[in-house]
């Protein structure tokens, strides 16, 4: 029986290599549907198919494969430049595979600046397991990576404080001891970086945020060029079973024939808005990586002001999540990353008062006019 269904189950299916990223992100993996030649990959909203010999079939049952889910798998993939893509249920169900991959024991390397929900999986869940996680600044030229470390797990920029960090160089003190780097890319998105070509061997992302592009999805992807990788997580996608279902696959893919253009803009009005808060005197600090939409910024004065400030706006929904067209903004201290220690989040640098900002499409003068609005807000006794 065949390990894959006959079609969407990598790059290779409908894909140009001297294709450029926006045109991988409107055709790749997708080519028109062969039986009525539907240009848009349709909705195969079944949960099993009909076998014409036991056993012979390599559509068997959609926890295993769905024709809509391996082409988004094959979509992911290309944009990535990976030869396999694996889709689950959300993001922390994506990070949770590459975890449960690993040997009882298992040492791993993590930068100290992630995501509240891996933090919390990784210390409040897997460390019951006996893995062990150490939480180090992967910013530092000077990182060691120790000897049994089995894996390195990277974002880059870093969520919420927009730190990047030396991918390549990484992953060759990561391989000089045998381990895996793992790059949650989702900040970047494969439009401003690609981590398989600095050295990673795996990239996940929360397929939610700006893959799809909308806020109205839930998910996850796993890619890799690793053969056995693949392997052993396809085998868990399929035993565990958090895949996602194919109407969330096909909103995915219809978000992603628009993500080069969404991450142009998305880049722009950051950038000017950037650019604006490092003038404003009642700013503390700003972070920013120099790419995407993604800031963050500390205002001046206590919590309360900045809880003033977040709820003064209009355009910017107070809301957690990243990545829809429409603009959304937050306190990470008491919202995302909540579940992170409040002694952790002093340790790094991630102050009570830091507001993110997840910058959309809308006009960039209107946004502008919303965060003066909020200035004054948190100004007001």
């Amino acid at each position: 029986m065949s390990a894959q269904p006959p079609s969407g189950g990598g790059p290779a299916a409908h894909l140009d290599p001297s294709w450029g990223v926006g045109t991988r992100a409107i055709h790749a993996g997708q080519p028109p549907e062969p039986v009525t030649g539907a240009v848009m990959t349709p909705i195969f909203q079944t949960s099993t198919y009909a076998q014409p010999h036991p056993g012979a079939w390599p559509w068997e049952y959609s926890r295993t494969h769905n024709p809509t889910r391996s082409a988004l798998q094959a979509a992911l993939a290309a944009l990535e430049g990976a030869t396999h893509g694996l889709c689950f249920s959300s993001g922390l169900a994506a990070i949770d595979t590459v975890i449960r991959a690993l040997p009882t024991g298992a040492k791993v390397l993590c930068g100290d600046d992630v995501y509240g929900g891996t933090y919390r999986l990784f210390t409040k869940e897997w460390g019951r397991f006996g893995l062990q996680f150490t939480f180090v600044d992967t910013t530092n030229p000077e990182l060691v990576v120790p000897e049994g470390t089995a894996l390195v797990w990277l974002e880059s920029p870093t969520n919420p404080l927009l730190k990047t960090s030396d991918i390549a160089a990484i992953a060759a003190k990561a391989h000089a001891v045998g381990a895996l780097v793992v790059v949650d890319n989702t900040f970047a998105t494969p439009v401003f970086q690609r981590p398989l070509e600095l050295g990673a061997d795996v990239v996940v992302h929360s397929t939610t945020k700006y893959l799809n592009g909308h806020s109205d999805v839930i998910g996850g992807v796993i890619l890799t060029s690793d053969d056995a990788l693949a392997a052993r997580y396809a085998f868990l996608q399929n035993a565990v079973g958090a895949v996602p279902g194919p109407m969330d696959c096909f909103l995915v893919l219809r978000g992603l024939k628009t993500l080069h253009v969404r991450m142009e803009r998305h880049q722009q009005s950051a950038r000017s808005i950037v650019a604006w808060l490092q003038g404003r005197e009642d700013v503390a600090r700003v972070h920013y990586p120099g790419f995407g939409g993604m800031v963050s910024f500390v205002l001046k004065g206590d919590l309360d002001a900045a809880t003033r400030f977040v709820k003064a706006t209009r355009l910017f929904t107070l809301a957690e999540s990243l990545g829809g067209v429409e603009s959304l903004i937050e306190l990470p201290a008491i919202m995302t990353h909540a579940s992170i220690p409040a002694e952790v989040r002093a340790a790094i640098g991630l102050d009570d008062g830091l507001i993110r900002l997840s910058v959309g499409i809308e006009e960039e003068a209107d946004l502008r006019r919303d965060l003066e609005r909020a200035f004054a807000a948190a100004a007001a006794v």
